[in-house]
């Protein structure tokens, strides 16, 4: 066996305020893994999807930092991406993580089975709606990446694992008109275990359109779900690191 460190690619590292679903608000220490096996049209972290970057890094190092931002009293870590549940490495990651006295919350879009062991306490969970598939997108040409994204956003069995395995969780959803309630019902009755507090509606758009988050609110006040604001655009702008 190999002693080689531990790694996994990282597109960015960064300690911000949370500024999406239950944690909104909350200073947070944020791993961004480089690599997804999606491409949503709307992607607003290309950077670690369609044209991932960054480098590999070791979970010692990872860890270290994240142990820096505890000693200033930032006690949540966010493992985002890209796509986490992708990396066996996120295993060790999280437990170690928590072994740091961190809560840590896991942002995914439902699509992979996660590995074996993760520590969550908080599972962030986004099915890709049909307004996430990239037609006839530049950055696309032969309509591979539409085909590929389209047969695989939605896995109703790990969307129920992820769901049952995790009392606390939210399912957030990125709509772009009042139409997509359709297909968000649509999912939810494939689903159990789940209420309408677990439930959130994020308007689509950096910053989203009036016409999207109107769309939004409506919803949100005849389903009794919840409005999903993105803090961080207005505290920061779009822009990384944040």
């Amino acid at each position: 066996m190999s002693d080689a460190p531990r790694t996994i690619p990282i597109s960015e590292t960064f300690v911000s305020i949370q500024g999406e679903g239950k944690l909104t608000g909350v200073p947070s220490f944020f791993v961004r893994v480089s690599g997804c096996n999606l491409r949503c049209a709307w992607c607003d972290t290309p950077y670690a999807s369609w044209q991932p970057d960054g480098a590999a890094r070791t979970i010692d190092s990872i860890v270290e930092d994240a142990r820096g931002a505890a000693a200033r009293g930032v006690r949540h870590a966010v493992l985002t991406g890209g796509e986490p549940m992708m990396f066996a490495q996120l295993t060790e990651l999280s437990a170690r993580l928590g072994e740091a006295h961190m809560h840590v919350t896991i942002e995914t879009a439902g699509t992979v089975i996660p590995p074996e062991g993760v520590t969550c306490h908080l599972m962030s969970i986004s099915p890709k709606l049909a307004n996430s598939t990239p037609r006839a997108d530049p950055r696309d040409p032969s309509g591979a990446w539409a085909a590929r994204h389209e047969s695989r956003r939605i896995n109703p069995p790990v969307l129920q694992r992820l769901i049952d395995g995790h009392p606390d969780r939210q399912l957030k959803f990125v709509i772009a008109s009042e139409a997509d309630a359709a297909e968000i019902d649509a999912l939810l009755a494939r689903l159990r275990n789940w209420s309408p507090h677990d439930v959130l509606l994020m308007p689509e758009g950096t910053p989203p359109p009036r016409g999207h988050v109107d769309a939004a609110v409506n919803l949100c006040l005849a389903r009794g779900w919840r409005y999903c604001h993105r803090l961080h655009l207005d505290l920061f702008g779009n822009r990384r690191g944040t």
